[in-house]
């Protein structure tokens, strides 16, 4: 073993920073910990669990083959609850991305003030998901809520937390609304990598600034637009998971929710252990084929350099 450890590469051309082979593991050590312990180790767990009915308290568990994936997938309930979430993925991510690059690129033509202007479109990001979902409650409060105020001088009635789309709407906007900092400072950034020469030759070849941003800012974009894709997707399915419980908890049940918030419904307030574990490999698996599609389809429309 000390002979391995101290042994030398057999290509020295290749060795570019530690003379023993064992060191390079040794610092990615912990982080490969932290992945295998809540990472892989709870993949593996739930997907045990998904073919048990288990009890609640730990007293026994009954083998049941894959019929928790079948309730999962004949329930209407959750077909339901599937829709939904998918037309959230749409609404949050399509929004967040548009009015994110909307807004990057007005900033990039401010001069006064900019440094003011960039602050305050980003400041919303250091608010944690709770907080963003606790201060959205209060903007659609139905008795204190400025956005309830506005609603009703157009003649809605708008009640979060017992109208399903009222609801589903204030999700959505705070979603968007929480999100937006995060791709407005990758765009931004994008757009400021952008060689002024390449602009000043867009400028000369195209009068339309629609032009110009469709047919040279926007290629340029692709590789910041498809990582933001995936993430704001991911962000989704699973980071609005707090602001959902904040909007929903202690509310009428008839609400939307997404699914990743049906997996911790039916599990912990349930106790239906084993129809969770189901839903979460169901999930898993759905967002590694989506994940899959976009790198197969939308990456080769993406021109790195």
């Amino acid at each position: 073993m000390r002979a391995w450890y101290s042994a030398d590469t057999p290509n020295p051309a290749k060795r570019v920073q530690f003379d023993r082979p064992l060191t390079p593991w040794l610092f990615l050590l912990p982080q490969l910990a932290v992945v295998v312990i809540f990472f892989y180790w709870p993949s593996v767990q739930a997907v045990t669990s998904s073919f048990y009915i288990e009890d609640p308290f730990g007293f026994g568990s009954t083998f049941v083959g894959t019929e928790n994936y079948t309730d999962a997938l004949t329930s209407s309930q959750y077909a339901s609850t599937a829709m939904f979430t998918a037309f959230f993925c749409v609404m949050v991510t399509g929004l967040s991305l548009g009015i994110g690059l909307l807004l990057a690129v007005k900033a990039d033509k401010v001069i006064r003030g900019a440094a003011t202007y960039k602050t305050l479109l980003i400041s919303v990001y250091a608010i944690a998901p709770p907080v963003a979902g606790l201060i959205g409650m209060m903007f659609f409060d139905m008795h204190i809520g400025p956005l309830t105020d506005l609603a009703a001088f157009f003649g809605h009635d708008l009640r979060v937390g017992i109208n399903y789309w009222d609801t589903a709407f204030a999700l959505i906007t705070i979603s968007v609304w929480k999100q937006i900092p995060y791709n407005f400072i990758f765009f931004l950034s994008g757009l400021q990598s952008v060689p002024v020469s390449v602009r000043e030759a867009a400028l000369i070849d195209a009068q339309s600034g629609w032009r110009r941003f469709c047919d040279v800012t926007l290629p340029l974009l692709a590789p910041t637009a498809f990582f933001l894709l995936v993430i704001n997707i991911t962000y989704a399915m699973f980071d609005t998971f707090p602001i959902i419980d904040v909007v929903v908890k202690d509310k009428p049940a008839n609400n939307p929710i997404t699914l990743v918030y049906k997996v911790y419904l039916d599990g912990f307030k349930g106790n239906d252990i084993g129809g969770s574990s189901a839903q979460s490999v169901i999930l898993m698996v759905v967002v590694a084929a989506l994940t899959v599609l976009q790198f197969r389809f939308l990456e080769r429309r993406v021109h790195y350099g």
